[in-house]
Protein backbone atom coordinates (compact mmCIF):
# COMPACT_ATOMS: atom_id res chain seq x y z
CA UNK A 1 0.00 0.00 0.00
CA UNK A 2 1.26 3.68 -0.95
CA UNK A 3 1.96 5.66 1.43
CA UNK A 4 0.91 9.35 1.72
CA UNK A 5 3.81 11.84 1.74
CA UNK A 6 2.56 13.23 4.91
CA UNK A 7 3.01 9.72 6.65
CA UNK A 8 6.97 9.39 5.38
CA UNK A 9 7.66 12.87 6.77
CA UNK A 10 6.59 11.70 9.94
CA UNK A 11 8.29 8.59 9.49
CA UNK A 12 11.88 10.26 9.27
CA UNK A 13 11.21 12.74 12.47
CA UNK A 14 14.17 12.33 14.89
CA UNK A 15 11.92 13.87 18.18
CA UNK A 16 8.74 12.04 19.63
CA UNK A 17 5.61 13.14 18.15
CA UNK A 18 3.87 14.77 21.20
CA UNK A 19 0.36 16.11 21.40
CA UNK A 20 -0.25 16.43 25.11
CA UNK A 21 2.79 18.21 26.92
CA UNK A 22 3.22 17.58 30.57
CA UNK A 23 2.40 20.76 31.10
CA UNK A 24 -1.23 19.56 30.20
CA UNK A 25 -1.22 21.77 26.99
CA UNK A 26 -2.87 20.13 24.17
CA UNK A 27 -1.12 20.94 20.46
CA UNK A 28 -3.59 22.82 18.20
CA UNK A 29 -5.18 20.45 15.59
CA UNK A 30 -4.07 22.32 12.57
CA UNK A 31 -0.63 21.69 14.11
CA UNK A 32 -1.31 17.62 14.17
CA UNK A 33 0.35 15.77 11.24
CA UNK A 34 -2.92 15.41 8.63
CA UNK A 35 -2.40 11.70 8.75
CA UNK A 36 -3.39 11.62 12.99
CA UNK A 37 -5.75 13.99 12.66
CA UNK A 38 -8.16 11.71 11.43
CA UNK A 39 -7.64 9.24 13.93
CA UNK A 40 -8.23 11.13 17.15
CA UNK A 41 -9.85 14.56 17.22
CA UNK A 42 -10.18 15.91 20.21
CA UNK A 43 -12.63 18.64 21.22
CA UNK A 44 -15.55 19.01 23.03
CA UNK A 45 -17.04 15.56 22.47
CA UNK A 46 -13.86 14.00 22.97
CA UNK A 47 -14.09 13.76 27.03
CA UNK A 48 -15.60 10.36 27.14
CA UNK A 49 -11.99 8.74 25.59
CA UNK A 50 -9.65 10.96 27.86
CA UNK A 51 -11.75 10.04 30.66
CA UNK A 52 -11.55 6.63 29.68
CA UNK A 53 -8.11 6.45 29.09
CA UNK A 54 -7.15 8.28 32.24
CA UNK A 55 -9.37 5.35 34.18
CA UNK A 56 -7.34 3.09 32.85
CA UNK A 57 -4.11 4.49 33.29
CA UNK A 58 -5.66 4.92 37.11
CA UNK A 59 -6.58 1.44 37.53
CA UNK A 60 -3.29 0.32 36.17
CA UNK A 61 -1.00 2.13 38.45
CA UNK A 62 -3.39 0.94 41.54
CA UNK A 63 -2.95 -2.35 40.78
CA UNK A 64 0.77 -2.01 40.45
CA UNK A 65 1.84 0.05 43.39
CA UNK A 66 -0.30 -2.92 45.38
CA UNK A 67 1.26 -6.04 43.58
CA UNK A 68 4.82 -4.12 44.90
CA UNK A 69 3.54 -4.00 48.09
CA UNK A 70 2.32 -7.55 48.17
CA UNK A 71 5.85 -8.68 46.82
CA UNK A 72 7.34 -6.67 50.04
CA UNK A 73 5.06 -8.85 52.13
CA UNK A 74 6.44 -12.03 51.00
CA UNK A 75 2.84 -12.90 48.98
CA UNK A 76 4.49 -12.81 45.74
CA UNK A 77 7.99 -14.05 44.52
CA UNK A 78 8.62 -11.27 42.43
CA UNK A 79 7.18 -8.43 40.37
CA UNK A 80 7.94 -6.33 37.51
CA UNK A 81 6.54 -2.83 37.98
CA UNK A 82 4.89 -0.58 35.20
CA UNK A 83 5.49 2.31 37.17
CA UNK A 84 5.55 5.20 34.63
CA UNK A 85 4.81 3.07 31.43
CA UNK A 86 0.85 3.65 31.62
CA UNK A 87 0.41 5.94 28.89
CA UNK A 88 2.13 3.81 26.33
CA UNK A 89 0.16 0.64 27.51
CA UNK A 90 -3.10 1.87 27.89
CA UNK A 91 -3.21 4.16 24.68
CA UNK A 92 -1.74 1.49 22.22
CA UNK A 93 -3.94 -1.36 23.60
CA UNK A 94 -7.34 0.82 24.02
CA UNK A 95 -6.59 1.35 19.70
CA UNK A 96 -6.70 -2.51 18.86
CA UNK A 97 -9.95 -4.80 18.58
CA UNK A 98 -10.60 -7.32 21.62
CA UNK A 99 -10.20 -9.88 18.70
CA UNK A 100 -6.40 -8.50 17.84
CA UNK A 101 -3.94 -11.34 19.42
CA UNK A 102 -1.17 -9.79 21.71
CA UNK A 103 2.01 -11.03 22.75
CA UNK A 104 3.40 -9.29 26.09
CA UNK A 105 6.32 -9.27 27.90
CA UNK A 106 6.59 -9.19 31.39
CA UNK A 107 5.20 -5.84 32.68
CA UNK A 108 2.05 -5.47 30.26
CA UNK A 109 -0.10 -4.94 33.45
CA UNK A 110 -2.64 -2.75 31.65
CA UNK A 111 -3.16 -4.53 28.26
CA UNK A 112 -3.67 -7.24 31.14
CA UNK A 113 -6.46 -5.32 33.05
CA UNK A 114 -7.58 -4.03 29.64
CA UNK A 115 -8.96 -7.40 27.86
CA UNK A 116 -10.68 -8.69 31.24
CA UNK A 117 -7.54 -10.10 33.28
CA UNK A 118 -8.87 -10.63 36.62
CA UNK A 119 -6.78 -9.32 40.03
CA UNK A 120 -6.56 -12.86 40.66
CA UNK A 121 -5.62 -14.34 37.52
CA UNK A 122 -2.99 -11.62 37.32
CA UNK A 123 -1.18 -12.33 40.38
CA UNK A 124 -0.94 -16.46 39.68
CA UNK A 125 1.76 -16.36 37.61
CA UNK A 126 3.84 -13.57 40.62
CA UNK A 127 2.52 -16.12 42.94
CA UNK A 128 3.60 -19.56 41.34
CA UNK A 129 0.12 -20.98 41.27
CA UNK A 130 0.19 -21.18 37.64
CA UNK A 131 2.33 -20.41 34.31
CA UNK A 132 -0.57 -17.81 33.03
CA UNK A 133 -3.80 -17.03 35.38
CA UNK A 134 -5.84 -16.57 32.56
CA UNK A 135 -7.15 -18.68 28.82
CA UNK A 136 -4.97 -16.87 25.85
CA UNK A 137 -7.11 -18.27 23.23
CA UNK A 138 -10.25 -16.66 25.24
CA UNK A 139 -8.85 -13.13 25.86
CA UNK A 140 -6.45 -13.29 22.73
CA UNK A 141 -3.61 -12.28 25.22
CA UNK A 142 -1.02 -14.90 25.19
CA UNK A 143 1.06 -15.54 29.11
CA UNK A 144 3.66 -13.05 29.78
CA UNK A 145 6.91 -14.07 28.48
CA UNK A 146 9.85 -13.24 31.36
CA UNK A 147 12.59 -14.40 28.76
CA UNK A 148 13.38 -11.44 26.59
CA UNK A 149 12.53 -10.96 23.31
CA UNK A 150 11.38 -15.01 22.75
CA UNK A 151 7.76 -14.40 22.42
CA UNK A 152 8.31 -12.06 19.23
CA UNK A 153 9.37 -14.98 16.94
CA UNK A 154 5.72 -16.49 17.96
CA UNK A 155 4.00 -13.49 17.51
CA UNK A 156 5.59 -13.13 13.51
CA UNK A 157 4.52 -16.78 13.43
CA UNK A 158 1.01 -16.37 14.76
CA UNK A 159 0.87 -13.53 12.53
CA UNK A 160 2.05 -15.81 9.59
CA UNK A 161 -0.93 -17.96 10.75
CA UNK A 162 -3.60 -15.03 10.88
CA UNK A 163 -2.28 -13.83 7.22
CA UNK A 164 -2.88 -17.59 5.37
CA UNK A 165 -5.93 -17.46 7.56
CA UNK A 166 -7.39 -14.61 5.33
CA UNK A 167 -7.92 -12.42 8.27
CA UNK A 168 -7.76 -9.05 8.83
CA UNK A 169 -6.86 -9.88 12.70
CA UNK A 170 -3.62 -7.26 13.87
CA UNK A 171 -0.94 -8.84 16.07
CA UNK A 172 0.72 -6.81 18.49
CA UNK A 173 3.96 -7.87 20.46
CA UNK A 174 5.10 -5.25 23.40
CA UNK A 175 8.95 -5.63 24.32
CA UNK A 176 11.29 -3.20 25.60
CA UNK A 177 14.52 -1.57 24.50
CA UNK A 178 16.26 -4.55 26.22
CA UNK A 179 14.54 -7.09 24.19
CA UNK A 180 15.53 -5.16 20.99
CA UNK A 181 19.15 -6.48 20.87
CA UNK A 182 18.05 -9.88 21.37
CA UNK A 183 18.87 -11.99 18.50
CA UNK A 184 15.17 -13.57 18.65
CA UNK A 185 13.97 -9.75 17.97
CA UNK A 186 16.01 -9.11 15.04
CA UNK A 187 14.59 -12.49 13.71
CA UNK A 188 11.29 -11.57 14.38
CA UNK A 189 11.37 -8.38 12.73
CA UNK A 190 13.44 -10.02 9.25
CA UNK A 191 11.03 -12.51 9.32
CA UNK A 192 7.65 -10.59 9.38
CA UNK A 193 9.12 -7.88 6.58
CA UNK A 194 10.07 -10.56 4.29
CA UNK A 195 6.57 -12.54 4.44
CA UNK A 196 4.46 -8.93 5.08
CA UNK A 197 3.18 -10.34 8.35
CA UNK A 198 0.19 -8.23 9.89
CA UNK A 199 2.47 -8.39 12.96
CA UNK A 200 2.88 -4.53 15.06
CA UNK A 201 6.03 -4.69 17.09
CA UNK A 202 5.36 -1.74 19.71
CA UNK A 203 8.98 -0.74 21.36
CA UNK A 204 8.53 0.34 25.21
CA UNK A 205 11.80 2.44 25.31
CA UNK A 206 11.84 2.75 28.90
CA UNK A 207 16.07 4.00 28.97
CA UNK A 208 17.47 0.91 31.05
CA UNK A 209 17.34 -2.45 29.79
CA UNK A 210 17.84 -3.41 33.72
CA UNK A 211 20.73 -1.73 34.47
CA UNK A 212 21.72 -1.01 31.21
CA UNK A 213 21.19 2.45 29.88
CA UNK A 214 20.33 2.65 26.08
CA UNK A 215 22.93 5.20 25.45
CA UNK A 216 25.19 2.30 25.99
CA UNK A 217 22.98 -0.28 24.77
CA UNK A 218 22.71 1.07 20.94
CA UNK A 219 24.03 3.23 18.50
CA UNK A 220 21.17 3.48 16.70
CA UNK A 221 17.16 3.86 18.09
CA UNK A 222 14.90 1.40 17.71
CA UNK A 223 12.19 2.78 14.77
CA UNK A 224 15.39 3.50 12.88
CA UNK A 225 16.71 -0.14 12.84
CA UNK A 226 13.25 -1.15 12.36
CA UNK A 227 13.57 0.67 9.20
CA UNK A 228 16.52 -1.10 8.04
CA UNK A 229 14.72 -4.89 8.22
CA UNK A 230 11.37 -3.01 5.88
CA UNK A 231 9.24 -2.18 8.66
CA UNK A 232 7.47 1.14 8.88
CA UNK A 233 8.40 2.69 11.71
CA UNK A 234 6.89 5.36 14.36
CA UNK A 235 8.48 7.40 17.21
CA UNK A 236 6.14 8.47 19.24
CA UNK A 237 6.56 10.05 22.91
CA UNK A 238 5.06 7.09 24.95
CA UNK A 239 4.28 9.45 27.98
CA UNK A 240 1.73 10.90 26.31
CA UNK A 241 -1.42 8.92 26.09
CA UNK A 242 -2.92 10.51 23.16
CA UNK A 243 -0.06 10.59 20.89
CA UNK A 244 0.19 6.73 21.83
CA UNK A 245 -3.74 6.23 21.06
CA UNK A 246 -3.60 7.90 17.76
CA UNK A 247 -0.24 6.77 16.28
CA UNK A 248 -1.40 3.30 17.04
CA UNK A 249 -4.82 3.98 15.23
CA UNK A 250 -3.07 4.81 12.79
CA UNK A 251 -0.31 1.97 12.22
CA UNK A 252 -3.00 -0.16 12.80
CA UNK A 253 -5.15 0.39 10.03
CA UNK A 254 -2.08 0.38 7.52
CA UNK A 255 -1.47 -3.25 8.72
CA UNK A 256 -5.03 -4.08 8.50
CA UNK A 257 -5.18 -2.54 5.31
CA UNK A 258 -2.43 -4.69 4.21
CA UNK A 259 0.69 -2.70 4.25
CA UNK A 260 2.61 -5.19 6.26
CA UNK A 261 4.76 -5.14 9.26
CA UNK A 262 5.39 -1.61 11.36
CA UNK A 263 6.79 -1.15 14.83
CA UNK A 264 6.05 1.66 16.75
CA UNK A 265 8.92 3.08 19.17
CA UNK A 266 7.41 4.68 22.47
CA UNK A 267 10.12 6.92 24.42
CA UNK A 268 8.90 6.54 28.02
CA UNK A 269 10.87 5.54 31.77
CA UNK A 270 10.44 3.12 33.80
CA UNK A 271 10.03 5.08 37.13
CA UNK A 272 10.30 2.18 39.50
CA UNK A 273 12.59 -1.05 39.58
CA UNK A 274 13.02 -3.32 36.90
CA UNK A 275 11.86 -5.67 39.37
CA UNK A 276 11.54 -5.94 43.11
CA UNK A 277 14.82 -7.66 43.21
CA UNK A 278 16.43 -4.38 41.72
CA UNK A 279 17.57 -1.61 43.19
CA UNK A 280 17.56 1.34 40.57
CA UNK A 281 19.64 3.98 42.90
CA UNK A 282 22.77 1.55 42.11
CA UNK A 283 22.86 2.92 38.12
CA UNK A 284 21.06 5.66 37.91
CA UNK A 285 20.74 9.01 39.93
CA UNK A 286 18.09 10.75 41.49
CA UNK A 287 18.33 13.86 39.64
CA UNK A 288 17.29 11.90 36.38
CA UNK A 289 14.37 10.21 38.05
CA UNK A 290 13.22 13.46 38.89
CA UNK A 291 13.39 15.19 36.02
CA UNK A 292 11.22 12.10 34.08
CA UNK A 293 8.83 12.10 37.10
CA UNK A 294 7.96 15.73 36.04
CA UNK A 295 7.08 14.13 32.93
CA UNK A 296 4.46 11.79 34.90
CA UNK A 297 2.07 10.55 32.12
CA UNK A 298 -0.93 10.46 34.70
CA UNK A 299 -0.34 14.05 35.89
CA UNK A 300 -0.70 15.54 32.41
CA UNK A 301 -3.74 14.06 31.80
CA UNK A 302 -4.80 14.79 35.02
CA UNK A 303 -4.08 18.92 33.82
CA UNK A 304 -6.24 18.40 30.30
CA UNK A 305 -9.01 17.10 32.60
CA UNK A 306 -9.01 19.92 34.75
CA UNK A 307 -8.42 22.66 32.38
CA UNK A 308 -11.35 21.57 29.88
CA UNK A 309 -13.38 20.50 33.00
CA UNK A 310 -13.74 16.86 31.81
CA UNK A 311 -13.95 15.64 34.88
CA UNK A 312 -16.34 16.10 38.01
CA UNK A 313 -15.77 15.57 41.55
CA UNK A 314 -18.81 12.79 41.28
CA UNK A 315 -16.76 10.89 38.47
CA UNK A 316 -13.56 11.53 40.13
CA UNK A 317 -14.88 10.08 43.46
CA UNK A 318 -16.31 6.83 41.47
CA UNK A 319 -12.88 6.44 40.56
CA UNK A 320 -11.30 6.39 43.55
CA UNK A 321 -13.08 4.28 45.06
CA UNK A 322 -12.92 1.79 42.01
CA UNK A 323 -9.17 1.96 42.36
CA UNK A 324 -9.25 1.35 46.01
CA UNK A 325 -11.82 -1.58 45.71
CA UNK A 326 -9.11 -3.48 43.06
CA UNK A 327 -7.00 -3.02 45.89
CA UNK A 328 -8.63 -5.13 48.35
CA UNK A 329 -9.45 -7.51 45.37
CA UNK A 330 -5.90 -8.07 44.90
CA UNK A 331 -5.00 -8.72 48.71
CA UNK A 332 -7.79 -11.23 49.17
CA UNK A 333 -6.52 -13.19 46.25
CA UNK A 334 -3.33 -13.76 47.96
CA UNK A 335 -4.92 -14.32 50.70
CA UNK A 336 -7.43 -17.11 49.17
CA UNK A 337 -4.18 -19.01 47.16
CA UNK A 338 -3.13 -20.46 50.21
CA UNK A 339 0.65 -22.27 49.95
CA UNK A 340 2.36 -22.94 46.76
CA UNK A 341 3.16 -26.12 46.11
CA UNK A 342 6.80 -26.24 43.28
CA UNK A 343 7.41 -29.59 42.96
CA UNK A 344 5.16 -29.78 39.49
CA UNK A 345 7.34 -27.31 37.82
CA UNK A 346 9.63 -30.40 37.23
CA UNK A 347 6.70 -32.30 35.66
CA UNK A 348 6.71 -29.68 32.64
CA UNK A 349 10.13 -29.07 31.77
CA UNK A 350 10.60 -31.36 28.73
CA UNK A 351 7.83 -33.89 27.17
CA UNK A 352 9.15 -36.91 28.83
CA UNK A 353 10.85 -37.48 32.12
CA UNK A 354 14.78 -37.81 32.33
CA UNK A 355 17.30 -39.08 34.98
CA UNK A 356 18.24 -35.88 36.06
CA UNK A 357 14.75 -34.01 36.25
CA UNK A 358 13.84 -37.10 38.70
CA UNK A 359 16.74 -36.82 40.50
CA UNK A 360 16.39 -32.53 40.64
CA UNK A 361 12.54 -33.35 41.51
CA UNK A 362 13.82 -35.68 44.77
CA UNK A 363 15.83 -33.21 45.76
CA UNK A 364 13.54 -30.29 46.05
CA UNK A 365 11.19 -32.49 48.44
CA UNK A 366 14.40 -33.51 50.28
CA UNK A 367 14.93 -29.70 50.75
CA UNK A 368 11.46 -28.69 51.66
CA UNK A 369 10.75 -31.52 54.05
CA UNK A 370 13.84 -30.45 55.84
CA UNK A 371 11.86 -27.19 57.12
CA UNK A 372 9.06 -29.66 58.55
CA UNK A 373 8.83 -28.73 61.99
CA UNK A 374 10.58 -25.76 62.16
CA UNK A 375 9.05 -22.53 63.73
Amino acid sequence: MEQSEQHRHHERTTEPLQLLAPGGDLAAPEQWPADLARHLEVGADSAELVRDLYRWMRLTRRLDSEAFALQRHGELGLWAPSLGQEAAQVGSVAALRPTDQIFPSYREHAAALFRGVTPAQMLEQWRGVSGCGWDPAELHLSAYSVVLGAHLPHATGYAMGVQRDGSDEVVTAYFGDGASSQGDANEAFNWAAACSAPVLFFCQNNQYAISTPTRLQMRTSVHQRARGFGLDSYLVDGNDVLAVHAVMKLAVEQIRSGAGPALIEAVTYRMGAHTSSDDPTRYRDQAEADAWRSRDPLTRVEKLLQARGWAPPEWLGALEEECEELGVQLRRACQEFGPVELGGLFDHVLAGRTAALSAQKAEYADFVASFEGVA
